[in-house]
């Protein structure tokens, strides 16, 4: 029998916001298995979010560079905020992020490329960086976008300097139009996407089968346990689900599909048609890249009064 450990039940909690003997429970009838708990606590009405891409726990900058048709993004993370807004590291993070673009998305090249100014690799600066401010850092990932004709737009949210800030985003736009009304266009979808998280592909045929099944599944668990819905068959319940299917997923985690946050009615589909008359030629959204600082990475949490308790100890 597989063993559930508080810290199982914590995490499942934290992800679901439900209650904790429903995740203990939950996690007892699918072997521990996370995912299938998350899955398991929807089906019955219980999760209070679906989905949580992860607190921002660690501190540090999102670093952005765009040149014409190529554009890269950079995390490198400090322990401290303090040492985020130093203009020292500052400065770093944003010579890091200039060498981006020629690593392509490839972290290893990045750590591998020369530090701008020095003889020094990128991962050999970050470390003497570290000995010198005398507070752990590290460069944890990257990424890059490019298009053939038209642009990469940009957009930094909670920007502390050009080009650094805590959520950047790239968007790649094909078009042959007017470049310009093209760029400005396309930081507002970038702008749209840094204000919805929940964005994972800019068109439907991107998502996998699987995670559509899994999706559909679940509503459809969710029609049976509804009272109003006893008695009607497992086909007439998956039909009746097909709408929400679309309406709350799609529209949450396909680009086209969402209410454009620019004008809180159309979507982006219909935004794009319709910038298309001003650019003056076709508009293709090709890709986005958004980093939010620190998303994924769980940040140890200490318990104030077990810390009261150390020092009262002198520990």
């Amino acid at each position: 029998m597989t063993t559930i450990t508080a810290a199982d039940v914590k995490k499942l909690r934290d992800m679901t916001g439900a209650g904790m003997m429903d995740c203990k429970t939950a996690l007892t009838e699918v072997n521990g298995d996370i995912e299938a708990a998350v899955d398991l606590l929807r089906k019955k009405g219980l999760s209070k979010a679906a989905k949580k891409s992860g607190r921002i726990a660690a501190d540090g900058l999102i670093g952005i560079v765009v040149s014409g048709t190529t554009g890269a993004v950079a995390e490198v993370n400090s322990e401290t905020d303090f040492v985020a807004r130093n203009e020292e590291f500052q400065g770093m993070v944003r010579k890091i992020t200039s060498v981006a673009p020629a690593a392509g998305g490839d972290l290893s090249k990045l750590l591998a490329a020369t530090y701008p100014g020095t003889s020094n690799t990128v991962e050999t600066q970050v470390k003497e960086m570290v000995a010198t401010i005398g507070e752990n850092m590290s460069v944890r990932r990257t990424a890059a976008i490019s298009v053939k004709t038209g642009a990469v737009a940009d957009y930094m949210h909670s920007k502390v300097a050009d080009g650094l800030g805590k959520i950047g985003v790239l968007v790649g736009i094909e078009s042959t139009g007017d470049t310009a009304k093209l760029v400005e266009f396309g930081r507002k979808i970038a702008m749209h996407i840094a204000a919805t998280p929940t964005t994972l592909v800019v068109n439907e045929n991107e998502i996998p089968k699987d995670a559509i099944d899994r999706e559909r599944a679940i509503y459809v668990e969710q029609a049976k346990a509804e009272p109003r819905n006893a008695g009607k068959s497992d086909e007439i319940l998956a039909k009746a689900s097909e709408g929400r299917l679309r309406k709350e997923f799609f529209g949450s985690v396909v680009l086209m599909n969402q209410i454009y946050v620019m004008d809180g009615k159309a979507t982006v589909a219909e935004a794009v048609k319709e910038a298309e008359k001003a650019i003056g030629a076709p508009v293709k959204v090709t890709g986005f890249i958004r980093y939010a600082l620190g998303e994924g990475i769980d940040k140890k949490e200490e318990d104030f009064g077990d810390e009261v308790r150390k020092l009262a100890a002198g520990g």
